[in-house]
């Protein structure tokens, strides 16, 4: 498990980066604390963060098999999340330097009422389980990072884990910013930084990867 240890804070920057780049669940956050208020959001938050122990799970699994059949096909995977990861930072590039009106920089607006909490959570539940890019996403990043002498499916919950603390706090804290300050989105220009910073990085990642 030492390997996996050393991955670990490598990981901690992918995953920061991905969690904080604006995405389809920050704007489900951010539109449900708009219209139900500060526990709306969280709640919501929740949903979409047990998703992600829903890819880990089927990403280890995967990993899994690969591992008992044969070793090329998990260097084979770890190549193609390597392309994929490349793929992904020059999408997020083009993001970053694409030029967006202002109506795109604002979340929905809808009028605050009460939601059941039930609603709230299986909302945001399904925004990630549904979401293809989530579990492409979850089967590229996680191999790189999963010790094959180790348990895949140990350490993939691990960083499941590691990945539902850190999106829970900044969606819970984006849900808060929303309800302080009426409705307030993320910028343009601020979206357009993390998006460059993202994308540089998952550049990189990925060309070393490949090299490797």
């Amino acid at each position: 498990m030492c390997l996996f240890s050393e991955l670990f804070w490598a990981y901690l920057i992918a995953i920061s980066l991905l969690t904080v780049t604006p995405g389809v669940d920050t704007l489900l956050v951010m539109r449900n604390a708009g219209r139900g208020g500060f526990r709306d959001g969280c709640v919501t938050s929740l949903g979409i963060c047990s998703g992600l122990f829903i890819h880990a799970t089927l990403s280890a699994l995967g990993i899994s098999l690969l591992l008992l059949e044969t070793a090329w096909a998990f260097s084979a995977l770890k190549w193609a999340g390597a392309c994929y990861l490349i793929w992904l930072g020059l999408g997020s590039l083009r993001q970053a330097l694409k030029r967006e009106g202002a109506a795109s920089a604002k979340p929905p607006s809808v009028a605050r009422r009460r939601v059941p909490l039930a609603v709230s959570f299986r909302e945001g539940l399904l925004s990630n389980v549904l979401n293809p890019k989530t579990a492409l996403f979850y089967m590229a990043l996680l191999p790189q990072f999963v010790d094959p002498s180790g348990s895949a499916f140990q350490q993939s919950l691990v960083l499941a884990g590691v990945h539902f603390l850190l999106a829970m706090f900044w969606q819970c804290a984006l849900a808060w910013m929303v309800v302080r300050f009426r409705g307030a989105g993320i910028g343009a220009r601020v979206k357009r930084l993390l998006n460059g910073l993202t994308g540089g990085f998952f550049i990189a990642m990925g060309a070393r990867l490949a090299v490797n």
